[in-house]
């Protein structure tokens, strides 16, 4: 059964679902600390605040809304929290960070943590133990959308720069996320004990909800990051155009 203490709450029943935001005062605090640093930053240096905006009113949206309670119930529901942050709010985040903070190697780097990290939550012990400790549930949830921006980052300034690394990059990163997802849909057995009883109030099956959580992160992972590598071929197509014979 799932533990009492689990961040987000006991697992929702369907009719109570809409009352359940999370307004956890520490995560507000935080949220909103780390948008205005950034925000002043922005302006301080003439800079454009909508992205930054967006992308943090988006991150908020995903943690504060009962999609936080539903995450307690479903996988799916931690997946689709997942994917809002990974693939909405934090390219969103990236796009408006300066770009001399790129480090050598960080495209590489990225890319390996990005994926080490994806797989590693997804896998049944650790992410079993995030609605058992509070601690390892904001591990998770801060390591991976690091990761995320730091990625997404390291993308968006290769993909202007270094159009061919931004390739390889992306097409590895669509790759090892349509697998992950691909696992999971395919998987004729469900891997996480702690939705074992609480899916089923939702009219799933664990397995089902593992085969719909594995289905979100296939598709639209897949798809954003093949589309980015898409446009890195192009550039870098254009590119070889424009050189002299």
């Amino acid at each position: 059964m799932q533990p009492a203490q689990a961040y987000c709450g006991s697992p929702p029943l369907p009719g109570e679902l809409l009352e359940r935001f999370n307004l956890d005062p520490w995560l507000i605090a935080g949220l909103l600390c780390l948008a205005s640093l950034h925000w002043i930053w922005l302006v301080t240096h003439g800079r454009a605040p909508g992205k930054a905006a967006a992308g943090w009113s988006i991150a908020a949206a995903a943690l504060i809304s009962p999609l936080c309670a539903l995450s307690v119930s479903l996988f799916a529901a931690r997946v689709a929290q997942h994917m809002i942050l990974l693939l909405i709010a934090a390219p969103l985040i990236a796009a408006s960070l300066p770009s001399h903070w790129r480090a050598p190697g960080a495209l590489s780097g990225s890319a390996a943590s990005f994926a080490l990290l994806l797989w590693f939550w997804h896998m049944p012990l650790p992410y079993d133990a995030t609605p058992r400790s509070i601690p390892i549930y904001w591990t998770m949830h801060l390591s991976l959308f690091a990761s995320g921006v730091w990625h997404w980052h390291a993308l968006l300034h290769a993909e202007r720069k270094n159009p061919v690394q931004a390739l390889a990059a992306g097409l590895v990163t669509s790759t090892q996320m349509g697998l992950l997802g691909a696992v999971l849909s395919l998987s004729s057995r469900a891997w996480f004990d702690v939705h074992w009883f609480t899916a089923p109030r939702w009219g799933l099956s664990p397995l089902a909800d593992q085969q719909l959580g594995g289905m979100l992160m296939w598709v639209p992972g897949s798809i954003l990051f093949f589309a980015l590598a898409l446009q890195c071929f192009a550039r870098a197509w254009h590119k070889l155009e424009a050189m002299p014979a």
